[in-house]
């Protein structure tokens, strides 16, 4: 192993990329707004919608704007989270890794311009378009370098079984949500949102650290792949249904669901997302229950509908997993709040 150079601690780039004032004031009445969805005390519901990754800052800039114009006229009943996702697990090491790690997709590793990209991003879209952020924690000792910034995290589902990533989403602020591991094992969840939602001490970034526990870190639905490696759903009213007697078994804070309408739910058939999202907004006109846990969904979305290899250079359109497109991404917000 190589130690190539030291880089900059997280108060150093956040110092020289500061979030404005009036940024700030305005992202703890969002916060606030968001932790009362999932606390129970209001009814809007959550979207966190945007690219696989956000591989493009211009791009992913026209998309968020775009998404700015159309939540202004649903915020009575949705609270649209788009998704700045800056890193990009690869199991086997190959492909873009995100903009964290590539910040030019077609070019090797450079994590401090990475760095730098992905925090300037997520300034650009909270500054410029008045909207606050959501990007998964593949990575928990980054988290420094975006904490205040983000309005929303997400554990995958290879990460949730870890112990870094449940110990330092106990000292998050936000909600914070964990994925369904990969073979669908619901305890394995569960028991992440119980570690995250309890207080701890532990070692990060060379300190001694104490939480307090997250009570706003929730479950993520997101289907799974069985022993022969076919995807499987997970967002059926069965599913759902038996989520809850299970939430209710173990008395956790603030039972809540986000349903992930792509990856094995859909078998990535990112067409399917907005069929799959239909079908769970029906569970909740049926069940009570259901309803009272299910809190939004995560849809992959972008300009320009499926996905390109690197180098194809089609504005707007995946370079990862496919995403539907504007048109029927903003045909399903008006739909979505439409049914809420």
């Amino acid at each position: 192993m190589e130690f190539i150079r030291k880089l900059p601690i997280p108060k150093e780039i956040r110092e020289m990329y500061p979030l404005s004032d009036s940024s700030k004031e305005k992202k703890k009445e969002f916060d606030a707004e968001v932790a009362k969805v999932f606390s129970g005390e209001s009814d809007k519901k959550i979207l966190v919608i945007g690219p696989c990754s956000a591989d493009n800052e211009d791009s992913v800039m026209d998309y968020c704007t775009r998404l700015a114009r159309v939540s202004e006229q649903v915020k009575d009943k949705l609270i649209i989270i788009p998704r700045i996702y800056t890193n990009k697990p690869r199991t086997t090491g190959d492909g873009y890794k995100g903009m964290l790690h590539q910040p030019d997709p077609q070019k090797s590793s450079d994590m401090l311009a990475g760095i730098i990209a992905i925090r300037h991003l997520h300034l650009r879209v909270i500054e410029e378009t008045g909207m606050f952020t959501a990007d998964e924690m593949l990575y928990p000792e980054n988290y420094q370098y975006l904490y205040d910034l983000l309005s929303y995290v997400a554990i995958g589902a290879r990460s949730v079984e870890n112990q870094q990533h449940r110990l330092v989403s106990s000292g998050i602020e936000i909600p914070v949500g964990m994925k369904n591991p990969t073979g669908g094992d619901i305890s394995v969840m569960l028991n992440s949102v119980m570690a995250a939602q309890h207080p701890h001490t532990f070692l990060y970034r060379g300190w001694e650290v104490k939480s307090s526990g997250n009570p706003l870190a929730h479950t993520i639905l997101r289907g799974y792949v069985n022993k022969h490696g076919e995807s499987l759903p997970n967002y059926h009213y069965e599913d759902i249904e038996h989520l809850c007697r299970e939430y209710e078994k173990r008395g956790l804070e603030n039972p809540a669901l986000i349903v992930d309408c792509n990856h094995a739910n859909s078998g990535k058939k990112y067409k399917e997302q907005m069929r799959i999202a239909k079908e769970v907004l029906h569970s909740c006109a049926l069940n009570s229950d259901i309803d009272r846990i299910f809190k939004g969904f995560m849809i992959e979305s972008y300009i320009e509908e499926g996905s390109q290899k690197i180098g194809e250079g089609i504005y707007g359109k995946s370079i990862t997993d496919p995403c539907i497109g504007w048109k029927d991404t903003e045909d399903f917000i008006f739909y979505m709040a439409g049914k809420i």
